[in-house]
């Protein structure tokens, strides 16, 4: 299971929130993806926060200058409506880029974006909130509802060629109280393609309760390295002893 760095940025620095909301500063990005990688992380996820309020992506330099420092995958999300945009975020040094609104939006532009550059490029970002009906998909950081059910989207996503997935529980993000594996089973055991489990890390119980129920391709954690609850070598430890 990969280990993954999570950071959502805002106005130049690292946020954290709860439901994606109340956002706290945490430091600068490049800074805190070296550190991240020089302590052995395996990948990192650059999430812009608020892309839905100005409709694009604003990191692009922010990855460039972390692609100079950093040799460990890197994937950018938030934002990502079009073509251009992906070449922008390649360009730009990303090996990866997590798609959600676009995607909800014009389905289409995931097939096309698959044949341009390959499934291994092209990420589906799923932010679920749980409702009466089961988990429904949300857009713009998870305040807006689509209708879409989040095992059908899943699913719907991997025909279209993606190569991932990153499923993000907007209930527990933030939270620290774990993760929400009955979630992240149902989607894991639904589509044949590698899952990112992200949301509700706080302690290293809840990294094996996911491992020993789930057991994704990939867990994306924030708090956890953000406030210095766990380290990134403890982490990697568990994992390779369970």
């Amino acid at each position: 299971m990969r280990l993954i760095a999570r950071l959502d940025i805002k106005n130049e620095f690292v946020i954290k929130g709860i439901h994606l909301e109340g956002l706290r500063k945490i430091g600068d990005p490049n800074e805190t993806a070296r550190q991240y990688y020089e302590d052995g992380i395996d990948e990192i996820i650059f999430m812009d926060a608020v892309a839905s309020l100005y409709d694009r992506n604003n990191l692009f330099h922010i990855i460039e200058a972390a692609s100079e420092e950093v040799f460990v995958p890197i994937t950018i999300g938030g934002g990502i409506r079009n073509i251009s945009d992906i070449e922008t975020a390649l360009a730009s040094g990303a090996d990866k880029v997590a798609i959600n609104t676009g995607a909800v939006r014009q389905p289409d532009f995931i097939s096309e974006a698959v044949k341009i550059y390959g499934s291994q490029c092209i990420v589906g970002s799923i932010e679920a909130k749980e409702s009466r009906a089961g988990w429904e998909v949300y857009v713009d950081n998870g305040r807006e509802r689509t209708g879409l059910l989040v095992l059908e989207w899943a699913r719907r996503l991997e025909e279209l060629g993606i190569g991932e997935l990153l499923v993000t529980s907007v209930d527990h993000e933030g939270t620290k109280r774990g993760f929400d594996i009955e979630l992240s089973r149902l989607i894991n055991d639904s589509v044949s393609i590698p899952v990112i489990v992200s949301g509700g890390m706080g302690k290293m119980d809840h990294l094996r309760q996911l491992f020993e129920s789930v057991n994704p391709s990939g867990c994306a954690v924030a708090s956890v390295l953000h406030y210095g609850i766990c380290g990134i070598d403890e982490l990697k430890k568990s994992i390779r002893d369970w």
